[in-house]
């Protein structure tokens, strides 16, 4: 049996966090009745959180079990060829009310060993910051191993932490190794490889939702921070191409009336963001209205997708070939 080609969309797996908000509900429409929702995992191939298509034909099928019984006509060849049937991406909407731990992520050869995981390449599109905010991304000054770990023997890690300013708009490209942040009164759209995987450093001496002190992961991190300082993190946002890298695209999209775009050289499953305004897409004849706080999956079989009606900012994402 073929797939069937239209836009999938995916039922948010809501999560509460001790530093989430309103945010998620007020500003993205997100269903719920709890007030520190911190993360909407928009599709995810993660164990013990995978999503469950939420429309048309597909409805009740969990992404693996598309992945299994449609293989490259979901996924793409080469994405096939490369994951089998693991989903490679994770798509993430997060509202942090309050400054998140200081963490870090392990590359994949790090991960692969101790946690039979992928590594965490990740970026950050900014939705919306309330006044002065920021993230913590890296250090103020030149860190080597000793400095850092007198830093933490000393409980005074924050004052060698870099701050960055940020608005509605910016773009981030946080590499495995690199410690940050997301800061008070951010909402953003994170794009990232499939891990679960964090080493958080520091938490703010505050306890989480039950009163407990988080768990940190100092001994775990200490062979996984990356000390040489990475420049660009921050992103162009004047070109359309955001990001490229070995396991994911990221472009930015105004559509507008009738705008299409011609997916058929991509050979990979494609994901819509919309990060502003309201569009509707139409693939395999079929239609799916998408708003601010909506993401759906084009799979890769989809040579040409049509926005109609209204206009919007999406990011699209997909897995490129030349990897």
């Amino acid at each position: 049996m073929k797939l069937p080609l239209y836009p999938i969309k995916f039922t948010p797996i809501l999560k509460e966090k001790v530093w989430g908000g309103n945010k998620l509900k007020t500003i993205l429409g997100k269903n719920t009745a709890s007030v520190n929702i911190g993360e909407s995992w928009e599709l995810s191939g993660v164990d013990n959180d995978i999503s469950i298509v939420q429309n048309g034909f597909l409805n009740g099928n969990s992404v693996n079990e598309l992945i299994e019984k449609y293989k490259e006509e979901f996924l793409g060849k080469k994405v096939f060829e490369t994951y089998g049937t693991q989903f490679p991406l994770l798509f993430k909407f997060i509202d942090a009310k309050e400054v998140l731990s200081v963490q870090l992520h392990p590359g994949d050869e790090l991960a692969k060993k101790r946690h039979n995981s992928f590594g965490k390449t990740e970026m950050w599109y900014i939705i919306q910051a309330d006044e002065n905010a920021e993230l913590i991304l890296g250090f103020n000054q030149k860190i080597d191993k000793k400095t850092y770990l007198n830093a933490i023997q000393n409980k005074n890690i924050q004052l060698i932490l870099h701050k960055e300013k940020i608005k509605q708009g910016d773009a981030f490209y946080i590499s495995p190794g690199f410690v940050h942040a997301i800061g008070a009164g951010v909402l953003l759209a994170e794009i990232q490889q499939t891990s679960d995987v964090t080493y958080r450093i520091f938490d703010w001496n505050r306890p989480d939702v039950d009163g407990n002190m988080r768990e940190l992961h100092l001994d775990l991190a200490i062979d996984a921070i990356d000390f040489n300082p990475l420049k660009n993190f921050r992103l162009n946002v004047a070109k359309e191409e955001l990001i490229k890298n070995p396991y994911f695209s990221v472009n930015q999209v105004s559509t507008e009336q009738n705008a299409f775009r011609v997916l058929k050289a991509i050979d990979s499953f494609v994901v819509y963001m919309c990060v502003s305004g309201e569009t509707e897409i139409n693939c395999g004849g079929v239609s799916e209205n998408l708003k601010m706080g909506e993401t759906v999956l084009i799979p890769a079989a989809v040579e040409v997708v049509n926005f109609q009606n209204g206009s919007a900012k999406l990011l699209e994402i997909f897995v490129p070939v030349n990897n």
